[in-house]
């Protein structure tokens, strides 16, 4: 499997090269993702993976407006294995920003400062190690240990309760009379070096399995079936925080991780409360001292508010809590050679150049492919096939080609020639021209579109993917297959398959590898995926910059599948009302926007969604269980607000199930005006609209 190797900063890449990196990326990732969660199989190691995480998250930060649906940095884990029963977290189990640089642990302050308009209030911090390990989950009920589940999703988690009562560390009866009635303790399941160095011998001496590193000895020991297997790995654990209580026992997270220590869980003797970045920083410098002196494996700092009502100010952004950021130690760097340079072809028509290299290990990971991103990046460095190259592991995790050693170039080297014909059709493939900018993209695309064999076969294989319809039996080897014999050209000829073979039109039974038992079992896995959840379904369409959580969000938005083509079709005029109203929805910017517009505009795009939803019946958007007085209703704020922020204020709504929007309708429930407040107070009384202020809104919402 390739690795994503970098050569560029994110601050020297255009946005063009930015929007095709963050696409590869992507794609990277989420294989990588797959293999090392759902098959307990990874192909690089846990440094290389963070640091392919912390180059899409850099990449990110440079250009926000560029963030894709489908990002690593707006996705947790992958879904729960089905031989685990599954649980669905009360609340989720989600993950945290990184931060890469001294300046970024600045920004991560300055932020929160500003979401909180703080002035000249102390910010307490709480600095503790990032343990490499396993999240998990342990509800205690009654201060009994009853269930326990991996991160899974962020949403779902497998059920490994048996598992995680074999680990010495996790007290099964907490007795403190103040641990309250319901407290789920979230932390992280690691071996020791000791441990883990033992294991190997024993394994080795008995012919088993010799593991990679022991984040993976604790991933594959923990999602055992059989509990008596765990039972034999020694397993430890350190909590570090909790999901749904009670009742939180302490006003900071400081008190409440020594209220956890005291009643017997395991809490890392390294973590430090902190009273100024300055301080935060000497505690990252010197705990990365002493790294190569601990008994178990870290790879940087988490940073958290303490004050715990600050927290929920704050709230959450995407997959990670906007109070807490990790701080990652600094790469590591080795030497190595450049063999050839491939040209991949996505399913939105970019080529990708990878560089394949010799392999070298480097911070204990072998490194064979990288990614040069675009002809830019290959062009300014001088990337030739056959120079040296220093690869570094940014963040201890992901590596990337820093520079080539041009005093070791052979002379009849000659500079890399980009095609400009699709390597896939032979189309020609172009670099746009960005109307806004004047600058030429940076990605180069095929033009072949839906003729293309590498986009209409990637753009099937996204189709069926885990994430979006999850067709079980029909994999990438399937739907390449499918499409050279011209069985599947889109997606709405999946769900025709069983009738065409029915009729005689091709037997799949015949072919090799398929016998009657597979193809039964295909089908029925194809009739199950009629009935589809509204976000699996938009995610599915494949649309450009829509990944996971934007298909969410649209699904939530629109609540049905009429509603949401009937309004998008009309998106397509910028100045019309279907447009605007997107573009209001808090979480779709511009890019979003015109990306869907721009999909359904197309009339094979419009026509390939109304024969598939001739196969297939989208459930309607199901909002999570969660009550509150503004479930459900629409919000607009406007004017000035004097007790919090006007993104505290979307953040908080939203958190409530509210829906907040840019712009008042018929469609808006309520509108909080503040001083100040012009047209939208006017068109909110001229429409019946129900107007409140900010106090008159904060006594709803928090039950005054």
């Amino acid at each position: 499997m390739s690795k994503t190797i970098s050569a560029k900063s994110p601050a020297q890449l255009t946005e063009k090269q930015a929007e095709k990196e963050l696409a590869r990326l992507a794609r990277e990732i989420a294989e990588h993702d797959k293999r090392y969660h759902a098959e307990d199989a990874p192909v690089i190691s846990d440094a290389d993976y963070d640091a392919l995480r912390q180059r899409n998250t850099a990449i990110e930060a440079q250009f926000p407006q560029l963030i894709r649906e489908d990002s690593p940095s707006l996705r947790v884990g992958v879904a729960p294995l089905e031989k685990f029963e599954k649980v669905t977290h009360a609340k989720p189990m989600l993950s945290l920003g990184n931060a890469f640089s001294a300046e970024d642990v600045e920004d991560f302050s300055d932020r929160v400062r500003r979401f909180l308009n703080l002035k000249d209030q102390d910010l307490i911090i709480v600095a503790e190690p990032k343990i490499d390990g396993l999240s998990a989950s342990l509800r205690y009920e009654s201060g009994s240990f009853v269930l326990g589940a991996t991160r899974g999703d962020g949403q779902v988690g497998e059920n490994v309760t048996l598992n995680l009562r074999t680990i010495a560390d996790i007290p099964k009866k907490i007795k403190s009379k103040a641990f309250p009635p319901v407290f789920e303790v979230r932390g992280e399941v690691y071996m020791s070096h000791k441990d883990f160095a033992a294991l190997n011998v024993r394994h080795e001496q008995d012919g088993k399995q010799i593991f990679a590193n022991p984040r993976n000895a604790a991933a594959g020991s923990l999602r055992q079936l059989d509990s008596k297997i765990t039972a034999s790995r020694p397993l430890r654990f350190f909590a570090h925080g909790w999901g749904e209580v009670s009742s939180v026992p302490g006003e900071t997270y400081w008190d409440v991780l020594k209220f956890m220590e005291d009643c017997g869980l395991p809490i890392n003797p390294l973590i430090k409360r902190c009273e100024s970045v300055e301080e935060i920083l000497k505690v990252h410098s010197d705990i990365e001292v002493k790294r190569s002196t601990l008994d178990y494996d870290i790879d940087g700092m988490v940073y958290k508010v303490d004050r715990l009502d600050w927290q929920d100010r704050l709230g959450f952004v995407s997959r990670a809590p906007r109070w807490a950021i990790a701080h990652k130690f600094p790469p590591e760097q080795a030497v190595t050679v450049l063999n050839d340079i491939e040209i991949q072809v996505g399913r939105t028509g970019a080529l990708t150049p990878v560089a394949k290299l010799e392999p070298i290990t480097v911070g204990g990971v072998v490194v064979s492919n990288a990614t040069l991103h675009n002809e830019d990046e290959i062009e300014r460095k001088d990337i030739r096939v056959g120079d040296t190259v220093v690869v570094q592991r940014a963040g201890d995790v992901i590596p990337q080609i820093v520079r080539v050693v041009t005093e070791e170039r052979k002379k009849k080297s000659k500079p890399f020639a980009f095609p400009e014909v699709c390597p896939a059709c032979g189309s020609h493939a172009v670099r746009e021209l960005n109307a806004k900018t004047g600058k030429l993209d940076a990605v180069r695309r095929c033009t072949g579109g839906l003729i293309c064999p590498a986009q209409a076969v990637e753009r099937l294989k996204h189709f069926v993917s885990r994430n979006a319809f999850d067709i079980e039996g029909l994999g990438d080897k399937q739907v390449e297959a499918f499409w050279q014999e011209g069985l599947i050209k889109e997606p709405a000829d999946i769900f025709t398959l069983a009738q065409r073979d029915a009729r005689g039109e091709f037997t799949l039974s015949d072919w090799e590898g398929w016998g009657e038992k597979s193809v039964t079992n295909l089908y029925r896995a194809i009739e199950d995926r009629r009935t589809i959840e509204l976000e699996r379904f938009v995610f599915g369409l494949g649309i450009r910059h829509i990944g996971e959580t934007t298909a969410r969000l649209l699904a939530k938005t629109y609540g049905s599948a009429e509603e949401f083509i009937a309004a998008l079709e009309k998106s397509g005029d910028q100045a019309g009302p279907a447009y605007q109203e997107l573009l209001s929805v808090d979480g779709i910017g511009e890019t979003v926007a015109e990306a869907v517009a721009e999909f359904f505009a197309e009339a094979h795009n419009r026509d390939a969604v109304d024969r598939l939803l001739e196969q297939v019946r989208p459930q309607a958007f199901e909002a999570p269980n969660e009550e509150s007085p503004v479930t459900g209703k629409t919000v607009v704020f406007t004017g000035s607000l004097e007790k919090m922020t006007r993104n505290e204020a979307k953040a908080r709504a939203e958190s409530l199930g509210a829906k907040v929007s840019g712009s008042v309708s018929k469609k808006t429930d309520i509108v909080v005006a503040g001083p100040g407040a012009g047209s939208k107070l006017t068109k909110a009384q001229e429409l019946g609209v129900a107007v409140m202020s900010e106090d008159e809104w904060l006594d709803l919402i928090e039950g005054g």
